[in-house]
Order: C-alpha cells, then structure tokens, then sequence
C-alpha cells in the first residue's frame, strides 16, 4: 500500500503541475511579484550579465524575470515545441533549466507526453517522458527544438537533465533515469554534440544509484529501512578549491530533502563519494546555485510543504560558502 500510495501521490501531483502549467499560459504577466508569492518546483537562477537580470524558471515552463532577486515580473511563456514531435501537441514540462554557451543560451527540461506510455512496471502505466534541449539566442527565448528529434532512449522515462563541461573540454548532460521504471533512480551522464542539439552515441555512463545514499530512508512493505529509490535534481558544481561535486534530491521517509556527492577523480566518472547527512533542512530539495551579480553564492530550491492537505512549493534560497573542499550552507537568504 505504501507503494500505491507513492505512485498515486505522484500521478496526483502531475496532474497538479499540467493544469498549473496551462493555468499559466493563460495568466497576463504581473510585475513586482515577491518571491514567496511564486509557486513553483525546482526553481532554477540564470544571473545573466549580459542584461544584468536574474531569469528564474522551473517546473510549469515558465519564466521570471528580476533585477534584485527581490521582485519579478511574470510568468512568460518561452519554450516552443513541435507538436508533431514525440512531445505531443502540449507537454508537461517540469525542471527546466537555463545555461548559457558558446554565445548561446539552452533550455534543459524534461518534456511528458501523457497520450503516449512506454511501459508498465509493477501495475504502473509510464508515460513517454524524456529530458531534452532547446535553443534560443537571448536569455528571454523564445526557446526552440534543434536538429536532434530525442537525446535519450524512448523506450526509458529521464528527467532533472543538467549541463556540465568537464575537464577534458566535452559538453555533457547528466540526468536521471527515474525510479518508476528501474526500482533505483539512477544519476548518467552522456557526452552532448558541440552545439548541443543532440547526444553522441556509446557515451552514456552510470554515475551513481539511488541505493548508494547514506542519508535518504524509507520503510519497506515488510517494515525494512532502506535507501530510498528515488534520484531527482542533480547539479554540478566546483568548490573554490577546485573540488567536483553534485547536488541531488532524494527522501528521508515523508521529507523531500537535498543532498551531495562529491567526485574522487575531479571528473564526472567519479567514483562519486556521498555525504553521510543531507545539507538542507528537511523538505528543501532539488537545489542548484548561481552567483549573484554582487559575488554572494546562492543555492536556489524549492520548500515543500503540505497545507491543508496540498503541497505547495515555492523558490527558496540559502547562502552558501564553497571556500573550502565542501559547500557549507550558512543561512537561509531572505530575499
């Protein structure tokens, strides 16, 4: 049953991001909007300093914008997709991502078409759901598909894709491969053609498993503790020191909360150490960090609460210190 429960919860609260996501299409964008009136998951920062704007963007697919971390105007619709594509004609989208290279700017999400299932695993339909990349030329989008149709196997639901330029000069995604298929998510990486628009074959590696963390818990039908099965969010950073490390999101019974993992070899192969203790309080979670334009480093997530019976999350920061081999979490950043 508390199995069942995890799916139907999960099922539930897609079902609560489609309608968000169409509700906000719909929305006229407002301005001066503070930043807990924003309801959002995965909450992702680009400082872009090229117009010296914060752009803020998440599940739902939608984009603020604020020059003070403060304030924003929105929500704007910017990513575009082909509706003859595997997507279908209006896809959910969750934990979009912003990164800007190579004098371009490329839009990281994970893209579900639920018309379309790719497999049944322990009584649970799954629906067609894959990371992707999308295009533009400034930061405001609008943000459209490239050469390559898929970036990873339609056979697999991936999700929380990431971008990371690895020592040896190679663009990479990282992603997971979701735990509704596999029983133990998954954080891989594949190596991205130069421009981006697509993935080079043979070069998908296992990182790490959901299995491997020391913190995560969850209780098992026949009343056995574990690792949860759950891999979300993965983010790469370095420390000051040059130190390799990755931010990702797991459970601790009924606690959605953030993690870290460092790299012995300083590369994306690892091997991948994890913490022993998660860095967020309990329910925090799938974070990244970005640099404000006056130097202060800020890990960006989301809260996870659950009032009068609905979850509700909203962006929230915390300031950092990456001085030394490990990220320290110093406070909470009232914004």
């Amino acid at each position: 049953m508390r199995i069942l429960t995890r799916i139907l919860t999960i099922v539930a609260l897609g079902a609560v991001w489609t309608s968000s996501c169409f509700a906000q299409m719909r929305l006229t964008a407002r301005e001066n909007v503070p930043t807990d009136s924003i309801f959002m998951s995965d909450p992702f920062v680009l400082a872009d300093r090229a117009t010296m704007t914060y752009y803020m963007t998440g599940t739902g697919g939608m984009m603020w914008k604020s020059k003070d971390l403060k304030l924003w105007n929105g929500p704007y619709r910017i990513a575009e997709t082909d509706p003859t594509s595997w997507m279908g004609r209006r896809p959910m989208i969750w934990a979009a991502e912003f990164h800007q290279y190579n004098g371009k700017y490329y839009y990281f999400a994970t893209f579900t078409n639920r018309e379309v299932f790719i497999d049944t695993v322990r009584e649970n339909a799954i629906e067609r759901r894959a990371s992707h990349v999308l295009v533009a030329d400034k930061a405001e989008g609008p943000y459209r598909p490239m050469a390559d149709k898929e970036y990873l196997p339609a056979t697999q639901p991936t999700l929380d894709a990431t971008f990371w330029l690895d020592n040896d000069g190679l663009p990479y995604m990282v992603f997971c491969h979701e735990w509704l298929q596999n029983w133990n998510g998954t954080v891989e990486k594949i190596q991205l053609k130069p421009d981006l628009s697509g993935t080079v074959e043979g070069t998908r590696k296992l990182l790490f498993r959901a299995f491997d963390s020391p913190w995560s818990r969850e209780k098992q039908a026949d009343g056995t503790i574990t690792a949860n099965k759950v891999t979300d969010g993965p983010f790469v950073f370095r420390t000051q020191t040059g130190r390799l490390g990755m931010l990702w999101t797991s459970w601790v019974f009924g606690d959605y909360t953030q993690g870290v993992a460092y790299s012995e070899s300083g590369t994306l192969d690892g091997p991948w150490v994890q913490e022993a203790k998660p860095i967020t309080p309990p329910n925090y979670g799938h974070g990244m960090m970005f640099r404000t334009f006056d130097g202060r480093l800020l890990l960006c997530c989301h809260s996870h609460k659950k009032v009068n019976g609905r979850t509700i999350r909203k962006p929230a920061f915390f300031e950092v210190d990456d001085t030394g081999d490990k990220i320290i979490l110093k406070h909470s950043a009232e914004q």
